[in-house]
Parts: C-alpha cells; sequence; structure tokens
C-alpha cells in the first residue's frame, strides 16, 4: 500500500461509498494525540500497546475454554501488533479504509483497527450472553 500510493492519494473503489486513501496517522484512533510530541507519542503508545498485550496474553491463557473470549482477545491482539508495527517503523499508523456516504466521511483506518473493534465486540456479546445466563440461571 505505502510503497504504491502517495500521501492523501484516493483510490475510489465503489463510488459514493468506499475509496482507499493512505493516510499517515501520527495519533490513536480518531486522530488524538496527534498533536503531541513525537516521542510523547512513541513511548506512550507503544507502551501502552505492549502493557495492553501482556493484558491480553495473560487473560488469553487463563480463559482458553471460553472460544468467544479467546477469539476476542486474539483479534485485539492481532490488531495491537499491527498498529504498534506501524508505530515503531514510522512513528505513525497507516491507515486506508476509507467509508463514507456522500459527504460524510467516518475516519479512515486500518485493518487492525478492525480487528480491535471486532474483538471488543465479541467480548461484549460474550459478557452479555454470560450475564444472561447467569441472570436466568438465579431465577
Amino acid at each position: 500500500m505505502q510503497v504504491n500510493l502517495a500521501p492523501y492519494q484516493i483510490i475510489t473503489v465503489v463510488p459514493g461509498l468506499f475509496n482507499i486513501t493512505y493516510i499517515l496517522n501520527p495519533g490513536a484512533a480518531f486522530g488524538i494525540f496527534q498533536d503531541k510530541p513525537e516521542l510523547f507519542r512513541r513511548l506512550f503508545f507503544s507502551g501502552i500497546t505492549l502493557v495492553a498485550c501482556g493484558l491480553l496474553i495473560t487473560l488469553l491463557i487463563k480463559e482458553v475454554r471460553c472460544l468467544l473470549r479467546s477469539v476476542g482477545y486474539i483479534l485485539i491482539l492481532a490488531g495491537a501488533a499491527g498498529n504498534l508495527y506501524d508505530r515503531v517503523r514510522l512513528d505513525k499508523v497507516v491507515d486506508f479504509l476509507d467509508f463514507y456516504i456522500g459527504a460524510y466521511h467516518w475516519y479512515t483506518f486500518n485493518l487492525a483497527d478492525s480487528f480491535i473493534s471486532v474483538g471488543v465486540v465479541l467480548l461484549l456479546i460474550e459478557l452479555a450472553a454470560s450475564e444472561l445466563k447467569k441472570l436466568k440461571q438465579s431465577r
């Protein structure tokens, strides 16, 4: 992707809905902390990601019997590792998935962000199902 596209170059995939747009995001989700100094961003994002990865690995080992949780943890871990790779290599994350309807654009994101989002949704579904099961058993 980054070898073939210039920053902010757009390739229309589905007109009116989806582009591939090459963006280097120095911040986190929705561009937060993008105005902070490079050293702060590098240390903060790398540190948070490494701590989160350690926690996720611990939870994965502890709760390996629960398939939905395990898949959620693995997806979040994979997404975090992907973004960490970009951050260490470039001090920025490569974002390229650009969904929009008309003039309304969602924030451009990448597959790692998608993995994290899907993993969190799976964990929320599992939590809700677990709570419903407990509620039914207490009746």
